[in-house]
């Protein structure tokens, strides 16, 4: 037994390189893309029912704060989204256990797609003053946002915070400090959020997931966690 920087205790088994909330969380996310294949060979959209859309939007459905994390628009974005899941996600998930990571996984998630939605109710007030309720509302029905790198980025926070000074190497031999690599790739997506790149990708989301991230962490360290 031992006792961790939050104030629980348990017992670690043994350690995995593919620990059971990442496999798990892998598999359903290729299982979600594959259906997204196979059904829109039929004509049916599947990020229409999982997608998260604005609230206001004729396709909201409460779930997708949810679902929206298991879609991704093509492999590519399926493929670096696993793949920093399983990098960063196998350490905190062996050093935290399954089930606090598991929480904090789909926290930080729910918590990107809120800041998103945050985000996106601004632009649709500014267009609103500048073109009619109706083009808006069209506007609006045509936002949805899809992936997991809100709870990914999350993630990446996470380790961090945990392991600051496990070296990371870019481009495979630039060794980095995690938590400059953290910070440095903060402050790249707060940037390229502020600066309103239309690349198509959610970076309000990516910071929301690290937001709720650093506020839930420093709540476990100074409270402990009822998660065993």
């Amino acid at each position: 037994m031992y006792n961790d920087p939050y104030n629980d205790t348990y017992r670690v088994q043994r350690f995995s390189f593919l620990p059971l909330a990442v496999k798990n969380i892998l598999i359903i996310n290729v299982l979600f893309y594959l259906a997204d294949i196979t059904l829109a060979l039929r004509g049916i959209d599947l990020s229409r029912w999982l997608g998260l859309h604005y609230f206001t939007a004729t396709d909201f459905y409460p779930w997708q704060f949810v679902t929206y994390m298991f879609m991704h628009g093509n492999f590519s974005h399926l493929f670096f989204n696993m793949f920093a899941l399983w990098m960063f996600g196998y350490a905190l998930e062996n050093y935290w256990g399954w089930k606090r990571f598991v929480a904090y996984y789909f926290i930080t998630g729910i918590g990107a797609g809120l800041i998103q939605m945050a985000v996106v109710a601004f632009d649709i007030h500014s267009l609103s003053l500048a073109y009619p309720p109706q083009a808006v509302a069209q506007y609006v029905d045509r936002i949805v946002t899809i992936g997991a790198s809100g709870a990914v980025f999350g993630i990446l926070l996470a380790f961090g915070m945990c392991f600051p000074n496990v070296p990371i190497f870019l481009y495979f031999f630039i060794p980095i400090k995690a938590k400059w690599f953290v910070i440095i790739y903060g402050a790249i997506e707060l940037f390229a959020g502020i600066g309103g790149t239309a690349d198509g990708v959610a970076h309000f989301a990516h910071l929301g997931g690290m937001i709720f991230g650093f506020f839930l962490i420093r709540y476990w360290r100074k409270h402990g966690s009822r998660i065993r």
